[in-house]
């Protein structure tokens, strides 16, 4: 009988009640937590593994060691020099006389890289030079100026030798304006389509990695560019490196500028996807004040050719009736 009353005691079946809610709060709580940090520890080593991929990946295209048939893929590292140059460049210290700290630099935003690219640029300054001069001496002696004195033949030869001294900085010159032109023209869109990847949720290396296989159609530059940095992300120890280094290949202000962004956000632990849509949109409104500077100065490089070539054209199709007439009324009127 004191057992039933018990059990049937109000005050007792709301402590039993109370003791039950506690529990039940206690264990949800705990079992959240816990399954939070189970969840939390399997993604991170998701991403770890993912990252380890991503990093050999990338390692094997460079070392061109990707391609799983037998033919020999393409990578951004050239192969290396010939023997014969290497043994040049050494033998005459072609580095000290015409390599610089800005050398390598160069070469980068041509796309050259490695020292086989670097061998075989001083290579070229050196022989081409000695060619010249030699092609220029045989063909003004024996065709242009066969009659003139071979001392001549020789300083106009020595002439065009100095000047062929500086045609492979010409030529290296020329090759990074039209990459920088190419990576200039798709840098918008390809910023673009990363703001779109890394809104979606995808990572900087992801959204890199896919954005460099869609631009590829359209620049090859900057498909190369940002496969590069991708690569480097994976296994550089400071992220900002590899973002530094990719605003110093391109040699562009507005590609630093984003690297500028990403790595303040990466210091600073700011949203990504904030920074590239500021500057996807400072981008648009560059691009956009650029068309009306062209806009606005065409109409001054019209004038020239308004004038030389259209003026005497409208001139002569407006006088030539009356050219004619006063000249066949003279006729006529002498003949009669």
């Amino acid at each position: 009988m004191d057992l039933v009353a018990t059990l049937t005691n109000t005050q007792f079946l709301v402590a039993v009640l109370a003791a039950v809610a506690a529990a039940a709060v206690v264990f949800s709580i705990g079992a959240t937590f816990f399954s939070g940090n189970s969840q939390m520890r399997q993604r991170i080593r998701r991403v770890a593994l993912e990252r380890e991929k991503l990093r050999a990946e990338e390692m094997a295209r460079l070392r061109g060691t990707g391609a799983g048939n037998g033919d020999q893929p393409r990578t951004i590292r050239h192969a290396a020099g010939r023997d014969y140059m290497k043994n040049i460049v050494e033998r005459f210290s072609l580095e000290k006389a015409f390599m610089d700290e800005s050398t390598a630099e160069k070469l980068a935003r041509a796309g050259y890289r490695g020292q086989a690219a670097m061998t075989t640029f001083l290579f070229l300054r050196f022989v081409t030079p000695v060619v010249l001069f030699f092609l220029a001496f045989a063909y003004l002696s024996f065709s242009v100026f066969a009659d003139k004195p071979l001392w001549l033949n020789a300083v106009y030869a020595l002439g065009i030798a100095l000047i062929g001294a500086y045609l492979p900085s010409i030529l290296l010159k020329n090759k990074t304006i039209k990459r920088q032109q190419s990576i200039k023209r798709s840098w918008p869109d390809a910023l673009d389509l990363v703001l779109l990847c890394v809104e979606a949720g995808m990572s900087v290396e992801h959204a890199l990695k896919r954005v460099a296989k869609e631009i590829g159609a359209q620049s090859v530059e900057l498909a190369e560019e940002m496969t590069l940095t991708t690569a480097e992300l994976a296994f550089l120890e400071d992220r900002t490196r590899a973002y530094e280094n990719l605003g110093r290949r391109t040699g562009l202000d507005n590609v630093k500028s984003v690297m500028q962004a990403l790595i303040q956000a990466e210091r600073h632990g700011t949203s990504v996807g904030q920074a590239l849509r500021v500057m996807a949109e400072e981008g648009r409104e560059a691009r956009m004040m650029e068309a009306e500077k062209k806009a606005a100065a065409l109409p001054p490089k019209l004038t020239v050719p308004l004038i030389v070539f259209f003026l005497p054209v409208l001139f002569i199709v407006i006088l030539s009736p009356a050219i004619i007439r006063v000249f066949s009324n003279s006729f006529f009127s002498g003949g009669g």
